[in-house]
């Protein structure tokens, strides 16, 4: 019965640091780490490294340069285009050392899995914020960050303390991934479709308006 809970423990830790990375890397990785040394929480031997003070300092650091980088429309739309070559790399990379207990062979699956899975959550945030991006104002860009932020850290103390209950959120999650996805992805078509359109725009379709003189000149002709 216990090893069956350990099982269903590291699956769940798996899943959330590897969804939670597809968000915000570094606010996974700092939670994770400081529920670690801090004694809150039992981190397998391969996530035992996110307790160094080294780590702990830079992602702190790298936390405090997303956190402001987020919430700037536009800038987070770039910042998410760069990261896109650094959370999901990291996301594998985590899951499989959330996985060292099991066996190589989990390893090797839960990089596989943890992978796709933070391509996912990444690709829905990235996405999401575009379309946010397209508002004027910066209120809902700077919401949606902070929801993020603390979607991301109640959701790895959740797969710590409560692996069931993570994996049925998780699975809510992705089915609403699945269903929003194509709907943002349609909304971002729509959105270019009126950017092109504008640019296509020929300056002579715009009124000129008409040198004093000549309006003049045909006043007089009058």
């Amino acid at each position: 019965m216990e090893q069956a809970q350990g099982l269903v423990q590291i699956i769940a830790l798996t899943l959330g640091v590897s969804w939670a990375s597809g968000i915000n890397l570094y606010a996974a990785m700092l939670t994770l780490g400081l529920l670690g040394a801090t004694g809150h929480a039992d981190l397998p031997p391969g996530l035992e490294i996110l307790t160094h003070p080294f780590v702990l300092y830079a992602s702190g650091l790298m936390y405090a340069v997303e956190f402001f980088a987020d919430k700037i429309p536009g800038v987070d739309t770039g910042w998410d285009v760069l990261h896109s070559f650094v959370r999901i790399p990291a996301a594998a990379v985590l899951a499989a050392a959330a996985s060292m207990e099991i066996g190589p062979a989990a390893q090797v699956a839960a990089a596989i899995i943890g992978g796709g899975l933070a391509a996912g959550s990444h690709l829905t945030k990235a996405s999401s914020r575009i379309l946010v991006n397209a508002s004027p104002e910066p209120v809902t860009n700077s919401a949606l960050s902070l929801t993020e932020d603390m979607v991301v850290v109640a959701g790895v103390w959740t797969a710590i303390n409560h692996p069931i209950f993570f994996c049925i959120f998780l699975a809510l999650v992705l089915a609403a991934m699945i269903w929003i996805l194509p709907k943002v992805w349609r909304g971002i078509r729509t959105l270019w479709r009126k950017i092109c359109f504008w640019r296509q725009q020929k300056p002579s379709d715009t009124p000129i308006p008409l040198p004093k003189a000549d309006i003049q000149a045909i006043e007089n002709d009058k």
